[in-house]
């Protein structure tokens, strides 16, 4: 089905593209596209005015800063986070999981802020986002503001962003000795996801963020973190304190899995995660 008819614009700042939100109700922000314009194409949704922001310079560079964090800019593309020196060197896991995002095509136009505010289940970087506690910076109407990443995602395919306002960047704090671990089930886009973010020592876990994916917002597993807090770095005891990762959340169900077995699996993916992020092998 082809694109309904829709005027398009292409600010030269962001200060513009948030001006041509505020007159236009009906404006939908632009990045990548590569799920906004397929929405459209299926008639999913409609909008009067797309603004494109994704040659905007102000929100496409990633900056390694002097605490060890790092700020990527909205829109920075997966391939660019995949070969950027500064991410690679400060959290190499977030480049590698860039890197290995669905296809070159999409990855050479996919964004990050794209991604983020989407919130399609089946995206990859809500749930790290919220592992990593990333910190969200927007610019609307009434200035600039920050919202944690807990608090960004509302629902399926919705964020907290007011309608005139554009994610402009994302802040992943320091690791400081935390290792990330990042598994998935793939069937058909994805059945089941899990992101750690793990510090060990003297083979003991002595901190655990545990986020799951593949829902309609990302869901920390507090129960399972104090069970992995103080547990030995043993595939037996991890598994023990991830078995009840699935406990309490409802997944859909759709043609490529059941919301049972998404469920089921959820504990899969998170002892995975766990071990990885520990170094260790995954089954």
């Amino acid at each position: 089905m082809l694109l309904a008819a829709v005027d398009y614009y292409r600010p030269d700042s962001v200060a513009e593209a948030v001006t041509a939100l505020v007159d236009n109700p009906g404006g939908r922000v632009l990045a990548g596209g590569q799920s906004l314009i397929s929405i459209l194409k299926l008639r999913a949704a409609t909008v009067d005015l797309l603004v494109d922001v994704s040659r905007l310079e102000e929100i496409r560079s990633i900056t390694a800063l002097d605490d060890g964090s790092v700020r990527i800019g909205a829109g920075v593309t997966y391939d660019e986070m995949a070969h950027s020196p500064e991410l690679m060197a400060a959290m190499p896991a977030v480049a590698s999981i860039a890197a290995h995002t669905v296809d070159p095509q999409v990855r050479n136009r996919g964004t990050f802020g794209g991604n983020l505010c989407h919130n399609d289940p089946i995206n990859n970087f809500p749930p790290l986002a919220v592992a990593l506690d990333a910190t969200m910076h927007a610019t609307g109407p009434d200035g600039d503001r920050e919202v944690d990443a807990a608090e960004f995602f509302t629902g399926y395919f919705s964020n907290a962003l007011d309608r005139a306002e554009v994610l402009t960047s994302v802040t992943l704090p320091a690791l400081n000795g935390r290792e990330i671990g990042y598994q998935e089930i793939e069937i058909g886009e994805a059945a089941a996801r899990a992101v750690a973010v793990v510090a060990a020592g003297n083979g003991t876990i002595t901190e655990a963020r545990v986020v799951l994916g593949c829902l309609a917002i990302p869901a920390r597993r507090q129960a399972v973190e104090e069970a992995l807090t103080g547990a030995a770095t043993t595939l037996d005891s991890v598994a023990e304190a991830t078995s009840g990762a699935g406990d309490g959340i409802d997944p859909l169900s759709d043609p490529d899995a059941s919301s049972e077995y998404r469920q089921a699996m959820a504990s899969v993916v998170a002892k995975r995660a766990v071990m990885e992020a520990l170094g260790g092998q995954h089954e």
